[in-house]
């Protein structure tokens, strides 16, 4: 025990008991969405948050194994689609590796360019500013420079390994 009176483990958690444990921690979900001039990329995250309301930052963290991170960090101006409750199988489609994420998915250029998906709760416009190294992810700052939300519909959750709605 420490002098706050909390048992203090010396161990390294597992990946498993971080998992277990950290999943408690309910999440909105996210496509990070660009535009390469060519082809519009993207991938579904859970880990965006906001940092900064003066000057606006948001960070995100992708996975280091992702393919879809090192194209769109390319392109320097991203969407951040915060996704809706009925939106689980979009969800889905951008948390896939390979093909055409965006076959069947309906989206409209955002002031930046970059992809926003039709029906998602809110779009936040960025750039990247910088990037951090994280273990087996990547912690990213953007700078938000346009973002508008949808009034009445409900978030898209991710709680304890399964997606779901917020009964509010």
């Amino acid at each position: 025990m420490n002098a706050d009176n909390v048992v203090v483990d010396a161990g390294v958690p597992s990946p498993a008991e971080l998992r277990a444990v950290l999943g408690h921690f309910a999440t909105g979900v996210a496509v990070i969405a660009a535009h390469d001039g060519t082809r519009p990329i993207g991938f579904t995250c859970q880990s965006v948050v906001s940092v900064s309301l003066d000057p606006p930052y948001v960070s995100f963290c992708p996975a280091k194994s992702s393919t879809s991170w090192p194209l769109l960090r390319g392109t320097g101006t991203l969407c951040i689609n915060i996704l809706a409750e009925d939106q689980r199988a979009v969800c889905g489609r951008f948390a896939a590796s390979g093909g055409d994420k965006f076959a069947g998915v309906e989206w409209s250029p955002a002031g930046n360019g970059a992809p926003a998906l039709h029906g998602a709760l809110a779009h936040i416009e960025a750039s990247v500013e910088l990037e951090h190294d994280a273990g087996d992810h990547t912690v990213v700052l953007a700078r938000i420079s346009g973002l508008r939300a949808t009034e009445g519909a409900r978030p898209l959750l991710y709680y304890r390994g399964g997606f779901g709605g917020f009964a509010g």
